[in-house]
């Protein structure tokens, strides 16, 4: 049935179903989502049955806005909220989202700002139109969140058409006859970077990831031209595991080439994907290469993301359910389940995963409400590839700091932006705090300072341990005193002449590029400093070299005599280690028939597929790129 005569039967149904004095302006679909825009939200809202009702009815999911005429203009909305809430709740931000009628406003004393019962909200609601809500401000403003979320009030108009487009295709229906479902690998498949994979039924394709490898100078991007992919318009949506380039780094290029659709991703991610890829730009402009994109680019990725929560559900295509759950590996990382039909096949990508609770988030899930197939990284999937423990790791790193700061020198710690440094940050704080460390200042170079700043404003995203530290003791280890900002070239020769013994972690965390190489340059020929890798270091890369062993290399043009100490110190990735993957699939509930290894270098993948195969009697197959599967 054509989609305006759908929408045609909905609206007479709703229409006769809804009491005459409640006033409906008009019914949309709006993504997964049946809107219904009304006049009198508060009468609506005094009969929650009755949306209820209607949802069961329709088999819809139902959302009621109020019409935009009953709501006040923005700037005078502001002013009556600052009006309302007293001054001791401390307003850092107000948020409006026009497309779906909210405000945000973040608030140091959150119940404050709710008052009594919610009378606060109450009495917002009735004076502006627009659903309030309330959230603790975050400790440490972060810039990326704030454009973005200006960014979307300007675009609200065309974020609304977007949705309203989106929601026509997502309920076209259908198809009679055959049902089947296949993958087709696109990128990451026994390799590290590019990862991307095709999700097909007969009706619907969905792309897994779209991510670059940096370290690459000739296969840096995937398999994109491949003929199931095209055209790139014939694609229902683009789901992102989490926010790394390899897994992230290529998905505005889809809009630059005809893409027009959905990205699903969880909040965090949208964020910090947006915050690598800005910076990816700024490195190919200062290392003169080409960038795949433009900034315009990352724009139509923000206009277009539609951002979930764990636990989920919603519709991405006609016969495809998405759920995003823990993936434990950095902050707002998922595992992706795909619920295809009615009932017709379950899958899930893994994404990365930690299968361990960390300093900063809590192990990833394994019990999914069904499960026929599993897509997994085998990063650490090898046969030597055992890490310590997170605690065996801390105490490690606590070892070779002091060693080096006693005998005067600088530790230098390479870390990703992302997870890594927020990790060793907080190890750091804690031995400091617990006089097993000198308390010398802790310098953040690159995009830490704004990576950590996004954290804060994502507790719930963060183990348990740490949110009561957070909420209840009002404490926050990312924000301790000892941490200092490098936010300028003359901050940072300073701090690379200083002779005081110092730790600086710097970005990149395979030495690829960014900060981390001014400090390398400088302190690599002092026996007195160490250089501490925390993280995975990938063939090719000057990483993996000087771990290897080289003393002499070229560091951002200039030849550089390796003479500092250099360790590895093991058990921090965000990655889990063979044990930690074996006992992944020894506790997914259910079992998957069928599990299907990418993300590790093509020794490791064959190597773990023989393993889980023999130890579970899972079929498990290491595909090749451009290899296709069929399931069903």
């Amino acid at each position: 049935m054509p989609i305006e005569d759908v929408l045609r039967e909905i609206r007479s149904e709703i229409n006769a179903t809804i009491p005459s004095d409640i006033r409906i302006s008009d019914i949309e679909f709006e993504g997964a989502e049946l809107v219904i825009y009304t006049k009198d939200p508060d009468k609506f809202a005094e009969q929650s049955e009755l949306v209820r009702h209607l949802a069961k009815k329709l088999q819809k999911r139902i959302t009621v806005r109020p019409d935009p005429s009953v709501l006040e203009d923005i700037e005078t909305a502001e002013k009556k909220i600052r009006e309302i809430i007293p001054e001791e709740a401390n307003i850092t931000n107000i948020y409006f989202e026009p497309d779906v009628g909210e405000v945000i406003i973040e608030a140091e004393k959150p119940g404050v700002a709710i008052g009594k019962k919610g009378s606060l909200l109450n009495e917002i609601k009735k004076e502006i139109g627009w659903a309030p809500k309330i959230i603790r401000a975050p400790p440490m403003p972060s810039k990326t969140v704030q454009d973005i979320r200006k960014y979307l009030r300007m675009v609200s108009d065309e974020r609304i058409e977007f949705l309203r487009r989106l929601g026509r295709r997502l309920h076209r229906g259908v198809s009679e006859g055959e049902k089947w479902v296949r993958m087709t690998a696109l990128g990451g498949y026994r390799e590290v970077g590019r990862s991307c994979t095709l999700l097909s039924t007969q009706d619907s394709k969905v792309l897994i990831d779209c991510g670059i490898a940096v370290s690459s100078s000739s296969n840096g991007s995937p398999y994109l031209n491949a003929p199931e992919v095209l055209p790139l318009e014939s694609i229902d949506a683009v789901v992102v595991t989490h926010a790394h380039l390899d897994h992230s780094g290529l998905v505005p290029l889809l809009f630059k080439y005809g893409y027009d659709g959905p990205i699903y991703t969880t909040y965090p991610t949208r964020d910090v994907m947006v915050l690598l890829q800005m910076d990816y730009l700024k490195v190919c402009a200062d290392e003169a290469k080409k960038a795949p994109y433009s900034s315009e680019h990352i724009r139509e990725e923000i206009k277009h993301t539609i951002p979930l929560n764990y636990g989920d559900t919603i519709d991405i295509a006609p016969d495809i359910r998405l759920t995003m759950h823990r993936a434990g590996h950095i902050l707002g990382s998922a595992t992706c389940h795909f619920h295809i039909g009615e009932g017709l096949f379950n899958i899930a990508f893994s994404g990365d995963i930690k299968y361990e609770k960390t300093w900063l988030f809590s192990a990833a899930a394994t019990h999914f409400p069904r499960l026929e197939a599993l897509v997994m990284e085998s990063t650490y999937g090898g046969k030597q590839d055992i890490q310590p423990p997170r605690k065996k790791a801390s105490e490690f790193l606590r070892d070779i700091v002091k060693e080096t700061l006693e005998k005067g020198g600088k530790v230098l710690i390479p870390v990703f932006a992302i997870g890594r440094s927020q990790e060793v940050m907080i190890v750091l704080e804690h031995y400091m705090k617990e006089n097993e460390l000198p308390s010398v200042p802790i310098y953040l170079d690159g995009m830490i300072w704004e990576a950590t700043a996004i954290h804060t404003v994502y507790p719930e995203y963060l183990n348990a341990d740490l949110r009561k530290k957070i909420f209840q003791e009002g404490e926050n280890p990312l924000m301790a005193d000892v941490f200092k900002r490098v936010d300028s070239y003359d901050k940072r020769r300073e701090i690379i002449d200083d002779t005081e013994p110092a730790i600086v972690l710097a970005t990149s965390g395979m030495l690829n590029g960014g900060p981390v190489m001014e400090y390398l340059k400088a302190w690599a020929e002092d026996e007195k400093n160490t250089l501490v890798f925390v993280g995975y270091q990938a063939e090719g890369t000057l990483g993996r070299k000087i771990q290897k062993g080289w003393k002499e290399v070229n560091v951002a043009g200039q030849d550089v005599k390796i003479e500092m100490r250099v360790e590895t110190c093991e058990g921090f990735s965000g990655h889990s280690d063979r044990n930690q993957l074996l006992n992944y699939v020894k506790n997914l509930s259910p079992k998957p028939k069928r599990i299907i290894l990418n993300h590790g270098e093509e020794s490791k993948c064959l190597d773990l597929a023989a393993t889980i195969h023999k130890k579970f009697g899972i079929k498990t197959i290491a595909l090749k790129n451009l290899e296709t599967i069929r399931f069903k």
